[in-house]
């Protein structure tokens, strides 16, 4: 078998195969690979690498598998459900199931309070919110062109809206001085600055809740967001996939509502992402959303969203279940209890340890800062603890370089992909690598100092047991639906 040196292969092979858009090489992606590599099983591999990395929501699939059961014709594969196989399975355009579509207009509807209404007609399939933005990007842009973003941002973005498009992202500047807020300082400067660079600036995209922050945009922020983009003439972008996972007040207030009370409004300019990955907690099922104000942007989504369609099985199955109104709404609420029970009972153990975060209300996630614990405050240190995070702490968590984050020091944690025990479990792990003695790099030394200390910081976890264990049991992994 003859072997193709690399360079070879870039010859034979085009730019976008061989080049390094896909962002895979970024820490936040390298994380992944060490629990993939190593990981934590509570019983076969208890020293594992435990995965908080992964934003997803695992804590209410009891709710899900009960409907399943009790509603056995929304599937196709089930004896109440195959007469309508041959119905879902033949060939379906590109527009989706009529069903579908009005079933997520009426979930979007819902998830935002009812405080507006969505067109089922301005709904566009795709696979996923990485489909999505994607699909946007090549709506609204050409190669070259750029998005304004504030800082932090999903790494994922880097992905979906450059690598295949030739877009570009140029960072909207967030500081921790006033929780990393979007103001409208920054955004100008921002705009001046790719001006000056001979940048071309066609839009502005958001992520509201935040990812990695998990944190809300106020109504002000939003209008002062709405008015810059009109006064720049360029779009927005609003990805609002988390907008179901909000737990505390201040409620979520979606740009949909912004949109109808400002009448100066350029509505062509506004463009919506959704998916049910994090709200209903199903990536698997690869279901994305484009909701567009502008008419040409939704037909030609729609022609586009050929090449990443949900299977009408899904779409009949989701149809059903995003119709059951009473089953939505006790879904909407119960989830928002338990991440927020998750959430607080989380960032609870790390203040008891010194650990602040950022005071959040929203997502899967929230914002950890570790500035004190850096051997230097550059982004080099905070790599350089990062790794002993993931190698020796046995812990997956972001760091916030991978989100271009402007100053080191943060991570990202997810809170919402384990069970109880679990959860527990890293909280300890935490706490032994920050409380143990500075300067202890000997490996023995560390362990011994940890053994001393055992009995100390389990009796500081006890009371934190004990209220967990105490409180309404909702461990997603005591579905059976979950441990198969």
């Amino acid at each position: 078998m003859v072997s193709i040196s690399n360079n070879n292969q870039k010859q034979l092979l085009s730019k976008i195969a061989t080049n390094d858009g896909h962002g895979e090489n970024s820490p936040y992606f390298d994380g992944w690979k060490a629990y993939a590599n190593d990981p934590f099983h509570l019983t076969d591999n208890p020293n594992g690498v435990i995965q908080m990395g992964l934003a997803e929501n695992q804590l209410c699939f009891d709710l899900i598998q009960e409907w399943v059961v009790n509603n056995p014709k929304a599937s196709i594969c089930t004896v109440e459900g195959a007469e309508n196989f041959q119905d879902i399975a033949i060939f379906q355009d590109y527009h989706g199931l009529p069903e579908f579509r009005q079933a997520v207009a009426m979930f979007m509807e819902k998830v935002r309070g009812d405080k507006v209404t969505f067109d089922p007609d301005r709904i566009v399939m795709s696979g996923g919110a990485t489909g999505a933005h994607e699909m946007l990007a090549f709506c609204l842009a050409d190669p070259g062109d750029a998005f304004l973003v504030p800082t932090p941002y999903y790494p994922g973005f880097d992905r979906d809206l450059r690598w295949r498009t030739g877009v570009q992202l140029f960072p909207v500047v967030c500081e921790s001085c006033n929780d990393f807020k979007v103001t409208k300082k920054a955004l100008e400067e921002a705009y001046e600055k790719a001006q000056q660079s001979n940048i071309k600036i066609k839009g502005l995209l958001i992520n509201n809740p935040s990812n990695p922050l998990g944190t809300l945009l106020d109504k002000d922020t939003l209008r002062d967001i709405v008015t810059f983009i009109n006064s720049k003439n360029i779009h927005l972008v609003c990805d609002e996939i988390y907008a179901a996972t909000v737990f505390d007040q201040p409620r979520f207030i979606s740009v949909s509502e912004i949109v109808e009370e400002m009448i100066e409004c350029n509505k062509d300019l506004i463009h919506i992402v959704y998916s049910l990955s994090k709200d209903l907690g199903f990536p698997g099922f690869r279901v994305g959303i484009v909701y567009s104000y502008n008419d040409t942007v939704v037909n030609i989504a729609r022609k586009m969203s050929s090449f990443g369609l949900v299977s009408t099985q899904t779409q009949h199955l989701l149809a059903s279940m995003l119709s059951d109104e009473v089953f939505i709404e006790k879904f909407i609420a119960e989830s928002s209890e338990r991440l927020g029970e998750r959430q607080g009972m989380f960032t609870k153990g790390l203040a008891e340890v010194g650990i602040s975060t950022l005071k959040s209300n929203a997502g899967l996630f929230f914002w950890m800062d570790l500035r004190r614990l850096l051997k230097e405050a550059t982004f080099d240190g905070e790599l350089e603890l990062w790794r002993i995070i993931i190698n020796e702490v046995k812990l997956n968590v972001s760091p916030g370089c991978s989100f271009h984050c402007s100053e080191p020091g943060w991570f990202r944690v997810c809170f919402a992909n384990m069970d109880d025990e679990t959860m527990r479990i890293a909280l300890k792990r935490i706490s032994y690598f920050v409380l143990q003695p500075k300067g202890l790099n000997n490996k023995a030394a560390v362990n011994k100092q940890c053994s001393r200390r055992k009995l100390q910081i389990s009796l500081s976890f006890r009371r934190l047991d004990h209220e967990f264990m105490n409180s309404p049991a909702h461990s997603p992994m005591n579905s059976p639906l979950v441990r198969t």
